[in-house]
């Protein structure tokens, strides 16, 4: 019974899971994309940042992990995560806010996540830019240097890369003002962080963010019309056991079916290959034995010859 009931709760969370995921692939929401254009403006900040970030977490894990020591592979794990938004690694980016401040955009820390609008993703693709291909040469720096946060920013944005060789250009006049920041609620944020944690998990693959107004919006999601189909709802659930039972029964049937059936070719194709094997057999004898009587006629022939 307790194998029944954990197979139950997996295929209850599977369920729900699923029904979240096309939720969020349902609502309609603007699709933003990075502002390519700003990017030279906060490169060199978003270098610095990164470096901030890469030192803060490896410590973090370092300390995790004591007494043993940190791995190379854990820490090009965070350096292959920390400017991917669909990673935790990344959600420092979601903190950030793009600030106009005459002809410069400065990069403003918030004290909670913000919605991940176009300026989430400039920051996201400004941090990609930056780290390249070089994800692997900052984790070697990092695991056998060990720098503080200083060599690591001149190791990154000046040493390795160009982010922070020159000072950025002055923004244009005439550039269109980006959006307003907009936090999250709280349990938004640790949906969201849930969500992301259980990514690339098995049974939940291609797991997509989404926002709580998204789901809110959805029909009958969170609101009262939800509350006429309970009774419904509680109906299916008293049939859920035999429902699963009965799913359960079929998938072994199922099986043995396929089982039976594999059997039976087998039986049947070693039946035919007995048959062919025989034929070929009696031929070869057949062959031999004419072989063998042509063979002793002309013995006995070439015996009279000579006498």
């Amino acid at each position: 019974m307790a194998k029944v009931g954990t197979i139950q709760v997996w295929i209850f969370t599977v369920v729900v899971i699923s029904a979240l995921v096309s939720i969020s692939e349902c609502a309609k929401k603007p699709v933003t994309v990075a502002r390519k254009e700003d990017i030279p403006f906060i490169k060199c900040q978003v270098c610095e940042k990164l470096a901030a970030q890469l030192h803060h977490q490896v410590e973090k894990k370092r300390a995790e992990v004591e007494p043993k020591k940190i791995s190379e592979y854990q820490i090009i794990e965070i350096t292959e995560n920390v400017c991917n938004l669909k990673k935790a690694e990344a959600d420092w980016i979601l903190l950030i806010d793009i600030v106009e401040h005459g002809d410069k955009l400065q990069l403003v820390e918030q004290e909670s996540e913000g919605q991940c609008n176009s300026e989430c993703k400039t920051i996201e693709r400004a941090c990609q830019e930056v780290l390249g291909y070089s994800d692997t040469d900052v984790a070697e720096y990092l695991y056998k240097s060990k720098p503080d946060i200083d060599s690591l920013v001149n190791y990154l944005c000046k040493d390795l890369t160009t982010a922070c060789s020159a000072k950025p250009p002055p923004v244009p006049k005439g550039r269109t003002p980006g959006e307003v920041f907009v936090p999250k609620s709280s349990k938004e944020a640790e949906m969201e962080k849930m969500l992301k944690s259980m990514e690339g998990m098995p049974g939940a693959p291609g797991m997509k963010m989404y926002s709580r107004d998204d789901l809110m919006n959805m029909k009958n999601f969170g609101g009262e019309d939800g509350d006429d189909e309970d009774d419904d709802d509680d109906e299916d659930d008293t049939q859920f056991p035999s429902k699963l039972g009965k799913a359960l029964r079929d998938k072994e049937n199922t099986k043995s079916d396929l089982k039976q059936k594999i059997t039976d070719g087998i039986i049947k194709t070693k039946d035919t290959l007995k048959k062919h094997a025989n034929k070929v057999s009696n031929w070869l004898r057949q062959r031999w034995r004419g072989l063998k009587k042509a063979a002793s006629k002309k013995s006995t022939k070439a015996g009279k010859a000579e006498l």
